[in-house]
């Protein structure tokens, strides 16, 4: 998703002299050609996140298209102040972009991990809250977000969902994606964990148990429609996320069916609970340590049917 993201941004930065890369001394190799390219838009503010918050929020008021980059937790928690009160409160285009999402950075420990983010950054006003499943829809959501007026947190996993676009399928924010249909339970998750939603339905389709999987790209705004209509017409509702349960796409799921008056057969929510995360390992071992992995989805929906 990071090379994707990256890719696009440049294509966009080259027909667009607004546009500002600021970068938290972070992404060498990656950022090189972008920088070689287009010195003129690119900034390095060092390791020192707060200020290259508060250098995006200046500029964009001044009629750049400022993006921040650095590992998830970095642009977000540490600089939360500046978020708040310099980007949001003045409604300013700037996209805060956090690669390493969730346990992307699973080896170098609970520093590094991106668990309570999307919560935080869906709780303050005017920020929209997107993180793509898979490279092409981070192309299509990079490209939207360019002509969204306004600042937005894009969220990029490690790895990917694994579902390619079909045919004529396009990536729209606000907007969640039906991956596949099944009549006895909805699976609903967010980013690159669809992979794991989708194995766990392969499970359940042997025992005889039809899953939908519904892929959301976006917190806010949310595509409240598909998941009271998935509510309606399945047994049950499963939210997947590499995050904590608490704000993130388990609290925004049973917001959205209380307040449309929706009651699934059951409602179970996999994710972190009310705890830090101490294991260290990869992204894989620790989506097992913690519940989230294919064969935890699985248990859990049978468990509740």
């Amino acid at each position: 998703m990071r090379d994707a993201f990256i890719a696009k941004l440049t294509d966009l930065a080259r027909n667009d002299p607004r546009v500002v890369l600021i970068t938290g001394d972070l992404g060498f190799g990656v950022l090189t050609k972008f920088a070689e390219d287009l010195p003129s838009q690119y900034v390095n503010a060092g390791v020192a996140e707060q200020n290259m918050t508060a250098i995006a929020a200046g500029m964009a008021m001044s009629g750049w298209k400022a993006y921040t980059y650095s590992i998830a937790n970095f642009t977000t928690l540490r600089c939360l102040e500046q978020l708040r009160n310099d980007v949001c409160y003045h409604d300013a285009p700037v996209t805060v972009v956090s690669v390493g999402g969730g346990f992307s950075y699973g080896q170098l420990g609970m520093s590094h991990f991106a668990t309570e983010d999307l919560a935080i950054l869906r709780a303050i006003p005017n920020m929209r809250v997107v993180a793509p499943s898979e490279t092409w829809e981070t192309e299509d959501l990079t490209a939207e977000l360019a002509a969204a007026p306004g600042p937005t947190y894009l969220r990029l996993d490690k790895g990917q969902g694994g579902v390619g676009r079909r045919d004529g399928e396009v990536a729209r924010l606000g907007k969640a994606r039906l991956v596949r249909d099944g009549s006895d339970v909805t699976l609903i998750s967010i980013g690159a964990i669809l992979k794991e939603c989708i194995a766990a339905a392969d499970e359940l389709a042997q025992k005889g148990v039809q899953a939908r999987v519904l892929s959301v790209s976006s917190l806010k705004p949310f595509d409240a429609d598909a998941v009271l209509s998935a509510a309606r017409d399945t047994g049950g509702i499963v939210t997947v996320e590499e995050h904590t349960v608490l704000g993130g796409l388990g609290g925004t799921v049973a917001e959205t069916l209380l307040e449309g008056g929706v009651h699934p057969g059951f409602f179970r929510r996999i994710g972190l609970t009310d705890e830090y995360p101490t294991v260290v390992g990869d992204q894989a071992y620790l989506r097992t340590v913690y519940g989230m992995d294919a064969a935890a989805i699985a248990a859990t929906v049978r468990s509740a049917l």
